[in-house]
């Protein structure tokens, strides 16, 4: 690949800070104008559903961004200055009016996969005493003695370990006292909702994980007179009875939704300005068949980790063979889940899915983790809404449920099937006793030859 004088850098692996993006002057696909249509149809409390790595995270961080008063107007303005050139820098007035107008809790629970309660409970924990730190400087001396103490004790490390019942409404108490030191209603980004509730289900602790989550989420998100509003992002819709009870004030959004289905993926034209820029124009088809074919709501798109893993694969040998990218990301117990479960007829619709074939069945959006292997549609629908699968027509009715065709997006990840579908056949192979086989063998030369062996 040509270099060129001023061109922008490729973005390293994991960059997910709209700030560390602009200034460091990275390649960034302007996502920007989410923020307009999050406005534009703004619920209280929204939620999110994406497969994983298709931009939830930098999305939360370019709403934070945009939305935060940090409280000192410096560093207000060096957060407008990022927007400047973006596509929502030529909107009107009415969203600009908007940028540092309102306090910011942003909280991401990916650090609570882990294989205890007790550890993944430390790090929510965690989490949430990090945000209480942040806004120290916002809170002042304002507090009563009794709110400062409470805040103290939310904001040390020490007393992550605690039992203390304060943690199930800390959420809520934050956005009090910033309201207290601000007048200003507070918006909250959760980040990864799902990943302690998926963890918490593979590891055995799925009921006490959803305990604790459905008492901060709803103290917080559920009739709180100090929220702005909420933007909440992951993998799968948890049924709404299990952990955003009576909840009237939620909006879901997930993939088979025709709103938003650009903000998340990258479209055809935004894949083929990158190409272009980093004069990979020639591999416009092997992106294509490698990355494309993820229809969210009617938008086609692609697989954005991919994409732009590619161009600093290809730097310098713009002629190497496509690799799985996204595919390589998890240990993708879904699709092992569904191989070693499936019956005869669940193995030949996967034979079918990997020649390019497609299924049709019941989706349901509000399955929860519990509900996986109770019943071989759950299971679909966990694929679908994961990108393990992707629409493959129309949703229509059958009886009580809607019906939906689904195919495998695309040749990485067929990768994925192809290669689980292996390591679970080589598994059976090793778990099989093969002794008649070998004995049924040696009997035939015995009789055929006559001799002793």
């Amino acid at each position: 690949m040509a270099s060129s004088e001023g061109r922008k850098k490729i973005p390293p692996i994991g960059i997910e800070d709209f700030n560390k993006m602009i200034n460091n002057g990275y390649y960034y696909v302007d996502k920007t104008l989410f923020i307009k249509e999050l406005l534009d149809t703004l619920a209280e409390v929204n939620v999110f559903l994406r497969p994983r790595r298709f931009g939830k995270t930098l999305a939360l961080s370019t709403i934070k961004y945009f939305f935060e008063d940090t409280g000192d107007e410096a560093r207000n303005a060096a957060n407008r200055s990022l927007f400047d050139g973006t596509k929502i820098s030529y909107e009107s007035e009415h969203y600009k009016a908007r940028m540092t107008s309102h306090p910011v809790i942003s909280l991401t629970l990916k650090s609570a996969k882990q294989p205890k309660f007790s550890a993944a409970l430390y790090e929510l924990k965690s989490a949430v005493a990090s945000e209480f730190r942040s806004h120290r400087l916002i809170i002042g001396d304002i507090l009563s003695e009794d709110e400062l103490k409470k805040y103290q004790f939310l904001s040390s490390s020490e007393s992550c370990h605690s039992d203390s019942e304060a943690w199930n409404t800390s959420l809520r108490f934050l956005c009090e006292c910033l309201f207290t030191a601000t007048g200003k209603r507070t918006v909250i980004l959760i980040d990864e909702y799902d990943v302690p509730l998926e963890n918490a289900y593979f590891s055995g602790f799925y009921g006490e994980m959803i305990g604790f989550l459905r008492s901060l989420f709803e103290s917080s998100l559920k009739t709180n007179p100090h929220l702005e509003f909420a933007v909440i992002t992951g993998c799968l819709r948890v049924s709404k009875e299990s952990l955003f009870t009576g909840m009237n004030n939620l909006r879901m959004v997930s993939v088979l939704n025709n709103t938003f289905g650009e903000y998340f993926g990258f479209t055809q034209a935004e894949v083929d300005d990158l190409l272009d820029y980093y004069d990979l124009a020639l591999r416009r088809e092997d992106m294509r068949d490698w990355y494309d074919g993820y229809t969210i709501g009617d938008t086609d798109v692609y697989n954005p980790w991919s994409v732009v893993n590619t161009p600093d694969r290809l730097r310098g040998k713009p002629d190497d063979i496509m690799i799985p990218h996204w595919a390589n990301t998890s240990s993708n117990d879904i699709i092992r889940t569904l191989v070693e479960k499936s019956d005869k007829n669940a193995q030949n619709e996967i034979e079918g899915l990997i020649a390019g074939g497609f299924v049709e069945k019941p989706v349901r959006e509000d399955v929860t983790y519990a509900d996986m292997l109770n019943s071989g549609d759950n299971l679909w629908n966990f694929l679908y809404f994961t990108g393990y699968l992707t629409k493959a027509g129309a949703l229509r009715l059958e009886g009580e449920h809607g019906v939906l065709p689904m195919r495998i997006p695309n040749i990485e990840v067929r990768y994925a099937y192809k290669s689980i579908i292996r390591e679970w056949f080589n598994k059976k192979l090793d778990l099989k006793d093969l002794s008649p086989l070998y004995r049924a063998f040696l009997d035939g030369v015995r009789w055929r030859w006559g001799v002793s062996i």
